[in-house]
């Protein structure tokens, strides 16, 4: 069976490039509400409660929290190595984009309409920031 590849231009904020199976979240997110051993999220009524981020490609609406556990969050699942493969955020904020600089995880943002209504859990998602593209592969 031929897997459907699609391609999107983004906004890089910060570089570099991730890859992995994408997790695709309703919800804001603090990383602080992340198990470092395992990146599963245990935020009580979050749309990925129970589900593992570590080294995916996570698609979320913006980040929620103080700089404080946000950052610490973020360090965190880096030095156990499961933060995020790549972040694709549709709303920005400075603590966020701080976290992904000082810890090199790509982020980008902008991106089309399109993008969201097709990509689900468990697509192959490629993010270039720096070349401002998204590679989307389907997963079924």
């Amino acid at each position: 069976m031929d897997k459907k590849t699609f391609s999107f231009k983004c906004h890089r904020i910060n570089g570099g490039t991730g890859e992995g199976k994408a997790i695709v979240s309703s919800d804001a997110i603090n990383f602080y509400n992340a198990d470092p051993e395992t990146g599963v999220v245990f935020e009580k009524n979050h749309a990925l409660k129970g589900k593992s981020i570590a080294r995916k490609v996570i698609i979320f609406p913006n980040g929620k929290g103080s700089s404080i556990t946000q950052g610490d969050g973020i360090y965190n699942l880096t030095q156990k190595g499961t933060a995020p493969a790549a972040m694709i955020i549709k709303e920005p904020d400075t603590i966020l984009v701080a976290g992904a600089v000082i810890w090199r995880i790509p982020l980008v943002d902008k991106v089309p309409n399109e993008f969201y209504e097709q990509v689900e859990d468990d697509d192959y998602i490629k993010v270039e920031a720096d070349k401002g593209l998204i590679t989307l592969v389907k997963a079924s």
